[in-house]
């Protein structure tokens, strides 16, 4: 007895000192300490690439101001009646709460937004535009779109794209506005007034003239004119462009928007109080045993590349294959990527669902536990969480269940089993990346625009 006594007690010093074994030192309640905990996470963190983010250079004031002044004015949008803030509303984080967003037409505001008669949701959730001005992005949108290159940009405006764009931002700025379903309006529509929507009379295939005629829009208001002026004090007025406009919307995301002191950026500094000791455990968990961090890494807790992870297909699908949305696909044309879709950047998850980039998930712990097990939670996914007409879209056939596991990311393939107490600290460590000034952006709303067009919707 007292060899198997010694020999265990052997065993146990030569794991603890060559550092191959998970014991730490356990405090009362059967957790580690906290200096264990605090080392381990900040070395499976540091081995991730979880650095701190880069800081922002701030764009010049008089140009983010006219950009938030054009962020709020429905003017930008054919019918009069959508704004960027529609979609993308401050008060909602830069979401609107909705799992698919409303744009022409539709009534009400965020969560409660719905939908006038023959109109269409999008095709996908609302991305949230808080950091995304950030230097660490190299893509944006949920199939990378929009990505920048050593030459320039990589866009679906293709050879349309204008020059003099400051970043991807801009060039974002440049899409919604002459998208039909987001902002511009069928041909022969009317805006609020009843009027002719003359900016919907453009043909598809003539995106610079919609950006003429809103710039022509813009220039008939005095204020606007004095704005332009100020945000670009050495351009003359006859060659002022939509460009510009472009520009001065994403220098107000740039100053408005962008938060780089969550409390996982404190603690990335080193104040170890910044995290609870739960979201320390989760924190553990999310780049260690539930392998999260295999895919949300580095700075933005994003690989930045493209995974099927088995998302529910909902919605009115896009291109040629609705209605099914094929996700990366349809940027690349590759087999291969169907069905993938862009890791998202996970500073400020907690605040900004719907989740996944069509809202499958409406909580945020659902939304977890997919990645756990994909093929489990697809088979067994709850349509009711959806909103009744987004129901009915829903492509729930074993046919499409089975296409969509054919390609599953192989690292996902495995199921990653987890305890409810375990899922709750992760979500613990996930609220850990919200930035507290980001829960309420209302003092960022202007009163009113010069267009005079209401704010709200």
């Amino acid at each position: 007895m007292f060899n198997k006594v010694r020999y265990g007690l052997l065993l146990l010093l030569i794991a603890l000192v060559s550092g191959c074994t998970d014991i730490t030192n356990i405090d009362d309640d059967g957790e580690s300490s906290s200096n264990g905990l605090d080392s381990r996470l900040q070395k499976l963190a540091g081995q991730m690439g979880t650095d701190n983010l880069q800081s922002i250079k701030e764009p010049p004031e008089a140009k983010a101001e006219l950009g938030r002044m054009l962020y709020h004015d429905k003017l930008l949008s054919g019918t009069k009646d959508v704004s960027c803030a529609t979609c993308h509303n401050l008060k909602h984080q830069t979401t609107d709460g909705q799992s698919l967003s409303i744009g022409v037409d539709g009534q009400g505001e965020g969560p409660d937004r719905i939908m006038a008669d023959a109109n269409a949701r999008n095709p996908r959730n609302a991305t949230i535009v808080i950091n995304r001005g950030l230097p660490e992005y190299h893509a944006i949108l949920s199939d990378s779109r929009i990505a920048k290159t050593k030459s320039g940009f990589i866009s679906p405006l293709g050879d349309d794209l204008p020059e003099g764009l400051d970043n991807m931002l801009a060039v974002q700025a440049l899409t919604p506005v002459i998208d039909r379903g987001e902002m511009l309006g069928e041909q022969g529509s009317e805006d609020v007034f009843g009027e002719p929507n003359e900016i919907a009379m453009v043909e598809d295939d003539n995106s610079p003239e919609v950006w003429r005629r809103l710039m022509l829009r813009l220039m008939e208001i005095p204020e606007y004119v004095q704005l332009f002026k100020e945000a670009y004090p050495n351009v003359p007025e006859e060659e002022l462009s939509f460009v510009h406009a472009a520009n001065a919307l994403a220098a107000f995301q740039i100053s408005a928007l962008t938060f780089t002191d969550s409390p996982w950026d404190q603690y990335l500094e080193g104040n170890q109080e910044a995290l609870s000791r739960k979201a320390k455990r989760g924190g553990l968990l999310f780049f260690g045993k539930a392998k999260c961090a295999q895919c949300h890494n580095g700075p933005l807790l994003s690989d930045q590349e493209h995974h099927n992870i088995a998302v529910p297909q909902i919605g009115p699908g896009k291109g040629e294959a609705a209605p099914l949305d094929l996700g990366r696909y349809h940027v690349t044309n590759q087999e291969i990527d169907q069905f993938k879709f862009r890791t998202p950047p996970l500073r400020n998850v907690a605040i900004t669902g719907p989740w996944m980039h069509n809202g499958a998930y409406t909580n945020l712990k659902d939304a977890i536990k997919h990645h756990l097990d994909p093929e489990h939670a697809l088979t067994n996914y709850d349509v009711t969480q959806l909103a009744p007409d987004i129901q009915e879209t829903y492509l729930g056939s074993d046919d499409i269940k089975s296409k969509l596991l054919e390609t599953l990311d192989p690292a996902l393939i495995t199921p990653t089993r987890l305890t409810e107490k375990e899922v709750n600290e992760i979500t613990a460590f996930l609220n850990s990346l919200t930035t507290p000034e980001a829960q309420n952006l209302s003092s960022v709303i202007p009163d009113s625009v010069p267009s005079g067009l209401p704010v709200d919707d």
